[in-house]
């Protein structure tokens, strides 16, 4: 199968609108980017959610979202196409982004604010169905309808203003998690870590138990001085090429953290956890 080329908008579709829209889960406003043509940010809650580059879905403008492909390339190397399902969608960059670098691939976004998804669907340029579904559910739910080994990858990056939420932090979770993933398969979180560290432990302790391997993506200034940011924590029972994940992540600005070298810096569980 040949790759696609990156997508254009077509001269019948309009730019999508631009400033507040309406959700059901708090506000939000989707903005464009000054200085720019076609860049814009989906914000929820006040919070930066998801960049949209209305010609070119392979550019992905938020670090985090850089180093995420940057681990499925290392769980899933040559490009070849995915199952994907990815719980939290905001404006779809990350599926966008897998439909054209990964051709052929089959992605399910499930978005707990269903007024979020109705915009999403009318307004912006997404991939269309087999190769998209949106569902508008709670992904707590329904990440245990999926069949047992049915996924190649399971992301996570969903959030309650600047925190994931805690259905999503579960026992339940990430055995329903595991469960809908192939022994082949990888769980990629994005994890919104604090100085403490609590939340990057909860997650690497709830995978660890789950999966035989486990390394984070950092940006390794931040992540030594315990500054808040985004941490991405990738899953898995099959083999890891650590040495290319090293270079993929160094190109994306971050660095790879796996064994002691991530557990001497986590702090303790969230209590209730």
């Amino acid at each position: 199968m040949s790759a696609r080329r990156p997508r254009t908008r077509s001269r019948d579709r309009p730019p999508p609108p631009t400033g507040p829209i309406p959700v059901d889960t708090g506000t939000a406003s989707f903005d464009a980017v000054p200085g720019t043509v076609d860049q814009y940010v989906l914000t929820v809650n006040g919070v930066p959610s998801s960049p949209y580059r209305a010609t070119d879905p392979r550019a992905l403008d938020f670090d985090y979202l850089r180093w995420i492909a940057a681990a499925l390339d290392a769980t899933h190397p040559g490009g070849a196409s995915v199952r994907a399902v990815h719980i939290g969608g905001a404006a779809c960059a990350l599926a966008r982004y897998l439909d054209q670098a990964r051709p052929g691939s089959r992605q399910t976004v499930v978005e707990i604010d269903a007024a979020l998804v109705e915009w999403v669907r009318t307004h912006l340029d997404l991939p269309r169905a087999p190769g998209l579904a949106i569902r508008a559910a709670d992904g707590a739910a329904e990440i245990a309808r999926f069949r047992p080994q049915s996924l190649d990858v399971v992301v996570r990056d969903a959030f309650a203003g600047d925190t994931t939420p805690a259905a999503l932090t579960t026992t339940e979770w990430f055995d329903s998690a595991r469960s809908a993933l192939k022994p082949t398969g990888a769980y990629v979180a994005n994890v919104a870590d604090d100085p403490r560290r609590s939340a990057l432990r909860t997650e690497v302790d709830g995978l660890r138990t789950r999966f035989s391997r486990v390394a984070a993506l950092v940006d390794p200034t931040r992540f030594r001085r315990r500054r808040r940011g985004n941490v991405v924590v990738v899953a898995t029972d099959a083999d890891i090429d650590l040495d290319a994940l090293g270079r993929a992540a160094r190109r994306a600005d971050c660095e790879v953290r796996t064994g002691a070298r991530l557990l001497s810096h986590l702090g303790p569980t969230e209590p209730g956890r």
